[in-house]
């Protein structure tokens, strides 16, 4: 198994773009990226953490290889907007990737200027150590398919999981 660390907005809608895909073994809410050395979700969603809310990605890469997740990544997410995904404004929303090796953050800068040509304004997505990291409260994990009714899962989190699932068909 490899690890990939991803932010791209509210990790419950991240989380769900991974979730039951091929080749991924747990896809789990996180924190990471700040100074604080034990976030939590009330600590994190102030912005006044540092973190951003991230999603920690087991995957055999036999199966689902880490520029495949990195393609996934850029279509659940906008990466043109800075430090928000819609109405979810705030650092903790940046999109950012947390590479664990040279091999990852090669691959990482190679997929943003890959990727810059089917946005038409400027990728923001940055490049970080992953510091600090914690995984999320377990009322986070699975929220998605725990929660499919509730508001905003409704209407932000299902909408970009349809996405991926038609996009990525392939992979389900």
């Amino acid at each position: 198994m490899e690890r990939a660390l991803l932010g791209g907005g509210c990790f419950w809608c991240t989380e769900g773009a991974y979730k039951r895909m091929k080749g991924i073994e747990s896809a789990l809410p996180a924190y990471a990226g700040g100074p604080d050395k034990k976030p939590n979700y009330q600590s994190v969603c102030s912005g006044r953490t540092g973190h951003a809310e991230i999603v920690e990605i087991m995957y055999n890469p036999s199966i689902i290889d880490y520029s495949t997740i990195l393609d996934i990544f850029f279509t659940v997410h906008d990466p043109t907007q800075l430090n928000r995904q819609g109405n979810d404004i705030g650092t903790q929303y940046r999109s950012c990737i947390m590479p664990l090796d040279e091999n990852q953050k090669n691959a990482a800068r190679s997929k943003i200027v890959e990727m810059q040509d089917y946005f038409a304004k400027e990728i923001v997505t940055t490049i970080e150590e992953p510091i600090n990291f914690v995984i999320a409260e377990k009322y986070h994990h699975d929220y998605y398919e725990r929660n499919p009714a509730q508001g905003y899962c409704m209407a932000v989190v299902g909408p970009k999981i349809s996405k991926i699932r038609q996009k990525f068909a392939h992979l389900y």
